[in-house]
């Protein structure tokens, strides 16, 4: 590899050539300030925070989008530098709605950490931030006054998810960020897997917060509040609480739930396992009938949006099975119901997810199946999760471990995996494999679906019938994925999406870290817990058993159908 040699505030320095100098800086441990920037994704140098002053040339250079030459001599904070660099964040700041104590990013802002860091105190230039437009009750909301035309979510959502829902508008001065074709973003094909906003640097863009109205239930002694907790939340939720992940266990997080007044507090899981008995057996069902193949998992409602906006005549391809989110809310307000004979129109479900399309899938007008009412009333992501901790001032770490209240609790490491790209087909495979045979695979034996890659295919010997299987997670690679198949280039009999890159461990709703990827980390922890599981098995789930042998007879009877499926074609994309 052809490697250049160049000086950076004094420092020799060693690169491959082609690196950009903010990189070769980075490599080198000598920080310098980004904003706008995203490797490989937003080198543009809209925001000016990287520039550098190169030895021998009158301009400074953006060191984002600069490469680093044989011999240079660079000066990453010289007084021109510094200058130019406090200046360019005061103009940002002047066309910022800076109210910073009531943005939902305050103290994880990358532009108000800048503007701590350069010392700016006060206004430089007067304030004439961009109008902010009303968001229309969509679960996604973009604040124009906080948008600093940075760029990341046009690129974000042009390059890694291909839906293009955002675009720059305008020129010079008046150069803004908007939907694109002049819609309202609620009239697009927007998928809601919230990457736009996990990677904004700022408060432009937000889920909408539904805190408020759980606290409403909480006080309300008639109301039975019940909280269910998504697997990858358990990989993310402590992040932003000052927690070790030794001290942000499971069951930690079960005691902050109940701190917050819950009645109780169940574990998704149980559902991802229930999931997979349906699932699994409807994958079964189609193989061996001819049924419509390739069968494709639909546990991801982002990645259900974009079929049926992009690909509308696959619909039928996805699996009928709802989502263990909306599983459990049906088992929840008809078995468990029965089981502490209360009315289920009482009983209030709320979800935690790492997403924000679950905010959309909860208020999707068929999901209603046990009672008439929501299965699911209301999702609230992991941040907001971890903001009405905070709000309750719960001492978390002080507070002793407490167990997920059964029957909805019990769990295999099967469901844990789910939330992780490859999850949901690995925990398909093991029990598809004993629901042929009569007898447990090795657990790791179908471990080769897990891992980043976007687009992972292998194919699997069950009982002497080979299943070709796909894994894409990430809707740029979906969409590369479903081309390949409609074009017959590619050929599958089972196929799960997840609409974020990583999976569920990397969505929309998790935690914010700017500037890093944190899905692989997160999906590690899950396979970590899914090891150590008694259990690893979604058929061999105890109280999963129970609630056919109670409830629903078997899966895929007329109960289970009624509960636990629903139609696709039911309800329309804009």
């Amino acid at each position: 590899m052809e490697m250049v040699t160049l000086t950076i505030d004094g420092r020799r320095v060693t690169a491959p050539a082609g690196t950009t100098i903010v990189e070769a800086a980075r490599e080198a441990g000598i920080p310098i300030p980004t904003l706008c920037y995203m490797k490989e994704l937003n080198e543009i140098g809209a925001c000016r925070v990287c520039v550098v002053e190169i030895e021998g040339v009158d301009r400074l250079a953006a060191a984002c989008n600069t490469v680093a030459e044989e011999g240079m001599v660079i000066y990453t904070n010289s007084p021109k530098v510094r200058k130019a660099r406090k200046i360019n964040v005061e103009l940002l700041l002047s066309a910022h709605d800076a109210r910073c104590p009531t943005c939902v990013r305050s103290g994880n802002c990358s532009l108000q950490t800048l503007a701590n860091d350069l010392n700016i105190i006060g206004d430089t230039y007067e304030p004439t931030p961009e109008k902010a437009a009303p968001s229309g009750g969509f679960p996604l909301i973009r604040d124009a006054s906080k948008c600093i035309k940075c760029m990341r979510c046009v690129q974000v959502c042009d390059k890694v998810q291909s839906l293009s829902v955002w675009e720059v508008k305008n020129t010079g001065g008046r150069t803004t960020v908007g939907v694109k074709n002049g819609k309202k973003l609620w009239e697009t094909d927007c998928s809601l897997c919230g990457q736009c906003i996990t990677h904004c640097p700022v408060g432009a863009l937000r889920v909408r917060d539904d805190t408020d109205k759980i606290y409403e239930k909480l006080a309300d002694p008639d109301v039975i509040t019940v909280l269910q907790i998504a697997p990858a939340v358990r990989a993310a939720w402590a992040e932003s609480l000052g927690l070790t992940k030794e001290e942000a266990t499971e069951k930690r997080m079960v005691a902050a739930a109940k701190a917050l007044g819950f009645n109780y507090v169940f574990d998704t899981d149980f559902a991802a396992d229930l999931t997979i008995m349906e699932e699994g057996s409807e994958f079964l069902h189609r193989l061996q009938t001819g049924g419509t193949l390739p069968l494709m998992t639909s546990c991801c409602p982002g990645w259900v949006r974009f079929l049926k906006s992009q690909y509308p005549a696959l619909t039928p391809h996805l699996s009928t099975a709802k989502s263990p989110q909306q599983m459990f809310g049906a088992v929840t307000k008809s078995w468990f119901a029965e089981k502490i004979g209360a009315d289920p129109h009482k009983i209030f479900c709320v979800s935690v997810m790492p997403c924000t399309a679950k905010k959309h899938e909860v208020a999707i007008p068929v999901m209603n199946d046990a009672c008439g009412d929501p299965d699911v009333d209301l999702s609230i992501t992991t941040r907001e999760f971890a903001r009405m901790l905070r709000a309750d001032h719960v001492d978390v770490k002080g507070l002793p471990e407490a167990e997920f209240d059964r029957p909805l609790g019990e769990a295999t490491g099967a469901g844990v995996i789910f939330g992780a790209t490859g999850g949901v087909m690995e925990a398909a495979l093991r029990s598809a494999y004993y629901l042929v045979t009569g007898k447990n695979p090795d657990a790791d034996a179908f471990k080769d679906v897990r891992g980043l890659d976007g687009w992972k295919e292998m194919t699997y010997d069950v009982a002497g019938t080979p299943v070709r299987v796909a894994v894409a997670s990430g809707l740029g690679n979906a969409r590369k994925l479903i081309e390949a198949v409609l074009s017959g280039e590619a050929h599958y009999d089972f196929i799960e999406v997840m609409a974020c890159p990583g999976g569920c461990a990397g969505g929309g709703g998790q935690p914010i870290h700017d500037g890093a990827e944190c899905a692989g980390e997160r999906g590690q922890t899950l396979y970590e817990l899914d090891k150590n599981m008694p259990l690893r098995f979604s058929h061999e789930n105890p109280e999963v058993l129970k609630l056919y042998e109670e409830y629903l007879e078997k899966p895929l009877s007329h109960r289970a159908h009624e509960l636990l499926h629903t139609d696709h074609d039911a309800w329309k994309m804009p």
